[in-house]
């Protein structure tokens, strides 16, 4: 039975609360630990047993791209640092942890990252699968909006039958906005993620309906009653609207504080047996 998005909607606004809050608040029990290297950042978020977000740290940063880590020594030197913050703040000692990977690539762009920044990989799993399992899904389609890629997962009776990572993600829509108002990228990026403004949608259209196309293209035949969507592009205001206008017929929903969802899920799937080894002691 799939999680209700009143319950998704809780996790990921308390997650949010918790982002690089090194407010001291000891901890004493089992927990998971996920890391999530994007395209346009890197997250760490931390779980109880039962999967309560208790610690989350994010940097924005453009050591990934097109599948290769173009950066090593920088998103190791990120991941190090935002678990040993992570142990500072609940008091423990983090050593093993869950990454994932776009679909399609190598999984090693991320658990030699892992590696290197001194921890053991608990766990890895492609990004919308780890959403599907998180939200328990029995038949829909998870799209997500990456920061260099639109990953599209299939579900059929609770199994993740398809995962594919196509080129056109949150950069892309950035690259419009930089082209469309003369301005650098970096301007435009933060244009992107601070706006409230509707309009900024309209001018990126184009950028969405390439992205719904692709999803298009996957589920065809499928008839997947339901897409969930994450990934922080679709917090552009608008984005929901014009992404389920290509959809009529399928519900397409889109939770609170989308940026967060991926790396929840990378977290809860983190086996908790594992987490019993690195507890403090």
């Amino acid at each position: 039975m799939s999680r209700t998005m009143a319950e998704v909607n809780r996790l990921l606004k308390k997650t949010a609360g918790l982002i690089n809050d090194d407010t001291s608040s000891p901890f004493q029990g089992e927990f998971r630990v996920g890391v999530d290297l994007g395209t346009a950042d890197i997250q760490t978020i931390v779980l109880d047993a039962e999967g309560n977000p208790l610690a989350g740290y994010m940097d924005w940063a453009n050591v990934v791209r097109d599948g290769v880590v173009v950066d090593f020594f920088g998103a190791s030197q990120i991941v190090r640092e935002q678990v040993r913050r992570a142990s500072d703040k609940l008091g423990i000692h983090i050593e093993h942890v869950s990454t994932s990977f776009p679909p399609g690539t190598d999984s090693r762009i991320s658990t030699n990252v892992i590696e290197a920044a001194g921890l053991e990989v608990a766990g890895v799993i492609d990004e919308p699968s780890s959403v599907a399992k998180l939200l328990q899904l029995d038949h829909a389609a998870v799209v997500d909006i990456g920061g260099g890629t639109t990953g599209t997962a299939i579900i059929e009776q609770g199994q993740v039958v398809c995962s594919r990572d196509d080129a056109t993600g949150g950069r892309h829509i950035t690259l419009a906005l930089a082209g469309h108002f003369g301005i650098p990228y970096e301007e435009a990026e933060e244009m992107k993620r601070t706006s409230k403004d509707l309009a900024l949608c309209r001018l990126v259209t184009p950028v969405i309906a390439k992205m719904a196309d692709i999803v298009h293209g996957h589920i065809a035949g499928k008839k997947v009653p339901a897409i969930y969507l994450t990934g922080g592009s679709c917090a552009l205001p608008g984005f929901l609207e014009v992404f389920a206008a290509e959809f009529p017929d399928v519900e397409v929903l889109l939770p609170s504080h989308p940026l967060y969802l991926t790396p929840l899920a990378i977290a809860s799937y983190s086996d908790v047996l594992e987490a019993r080894e690195v507890r403090a002691g």
